[in-house]
């Protein structure tokens, strides 16, 4: 196993405060569900699910009736022309999953069998994937307490001691290893500080691929979420802010960027009337039309869904005020969140009473989920190198997302 050390970083003030001691788990479990009740009434809720009150089933009935429901039709293009209008992207390609738009956005930034990607231990396991898809190695860092995600100031800590740059490569000098990208992850819509990753990614040479799939909407500093880097990708699933009931897509300004993933996302196939003609090892990703439509009416709400879960996140703020060592989890300093996902930050002292509050809020009908497990400690991943993590680590101890709904607010 290959372990990869920094100093470890002093936290945050706020973890060495006096925190109030509840005698009973009971209470501050039935204080939270309380706050919680205060916010979305007496209801049963779900953590996230899709509001469908525009024209979605115009649309779809719009693709039965072409006969264009597979990966072909107007709505794919439609779609992809609303994105690159609200993002600020030049491109966008339109794929059938987040995963599947970082796969390819890895493979055309250089990622190749034994090399490895910088990705943050707290987030979903897809980033991972995506890497593992190509042969590559997981390469896991640490997380910034204020955007909760990649903190780019621990992360030049960790390659000044791990790393060096030969004839413009970033190698490992521990495995040998080339380092080949960044991988930074917007986690619950929270903007991280993109523009020191890509300061640093330069002064190392690696290529900057965001994962905005969580982050549809979310500002920093003037521009949207996953146009910074090489490339970005969001995700349309089912949780996600807006969806697409599947899908994802892949933004970038390189046109010839784009032109290559638009061409490897369909099965790498010359365009012909009649040959099947396909000069590279493809994949079969793009959007179907089906999917793209119901893109198309869920983008056309986009703005009312921000602004509704901003009220909530404002709502849960005033909620959860009167109680002692905890906070919603605010945007970061010049950034616009999506608020996708409302997340409640236990004080340290606190952690130890998350399951409880887990275990009340979902008995009671009232949905409420734990960050993720750090992917380093799972097993298809124990053995990935890593810098030391002792705010992912803490992060998902005292991490709790609250229903989060669009409708809800």
């Amino acid at each position: 196993m290959v372990h990869q050390s920094e100093q470890p970083r002093v936290l945050q003030a706020r973890h060495l405060r006096t925190v109030t001691r509840y005698p009973d788990v009971t209470e501050f479990s039935a204080r939270t569900l309380e706050a919680i009740r205060l916010v979305i009434g007496s209801r049963s809720a779900a953590l996230h699910e899709p509001t469908f009150g525009g024209n979605e089933g115009q649309y779809l009935q719009d693709c039965l009736e072409s006969t264009f429901v597979s990966t072909v039709g107007p709505y794919v293009e439609k779609f992809e022309a609303k994105l690159a209008a609200f993002t600020g992207s030049t491109h966008v390609v339109a794929v059938g999953s987040g995963t599947a738009a970082l796969h390819v956005a890895l493979r055309l930034a250089g990622v190749g069998p034994e090399d490895e990607v910088l990705v943050p231990a707290l987030t979903f396991v897809a980033t991972a994937n995506a890497v593992s898809y190509l042969g590559a190695v997981p390469h896991f860092v640490d997380s910034d307490e204020m955007t909760l995600g990649l903190d780019p100031v621990a992360l030049r800590n960790h390659l000044s001691t791990v790393a060096e740059v030969r004839r413009g490569i970033c190698v490992n000098r521990s495995t040998g290893r080339e380092i080949r990208a960044v991988v930074p992850v917007h986690t619950f819509g929270h903007p991280v500080a993109i523009d020191d990753v890509v300061a640093l990614a330069d002064d190392y040479g690696l290529a900057v691929i965001e994962d905005a799939a969580e982050s549809m909407g979310s500002v920093s500093k003037g521009r949207h979420t996953g146009t910074t880097g090489l490339a970005g990708v969001l995700s349309f699933n089912g949780n996600k802010i807006i969806t697409s009931g599947g899908g994802g897509a892949l933004l970038t300004d390189d046109p010839e960027f784009a032109a290559r993933a638009r061409h490897l996302t369909t099965t790498a196939k010359i365009h012909h009337l009649w040959e099947y003609v396909h000069d590279d090892i493809g994949y079969n990703y793009r959007l179907p039309s089906l999917n793209a439509a119901l893109g198309c009416a869920q983008m056309e709400q986009l703005p009312e869904f921000l602004a509704s879960k901003r009220r909530l996140f404002e709502a849960y703020t005033q909620a959860f005020a009167p109680i002692e060592n905890v906070q919603v989890v605010a945007e970061p300093p010049g950034c616009q969140s999506n608020y996708w996902l409302q997340t409640l930050l236990l004080d340290e002292a606190l952690a130890d009473q998350r399951d409880a509050v887990l275990e009340a809020t979902n008995s009671s009908g009232v949905t409420t989920r734990p960050a993720w497990t750090p992917l380093h400690r799972l097993g298809p991943y124990a053995d990935c190198p890593r810098a030391s993590l002792p705010v992912a680590e803490t992060l998902q101890r005292r991490i709790i997302n609250l229903p989060s709904s669009a409708h809800l607010a």
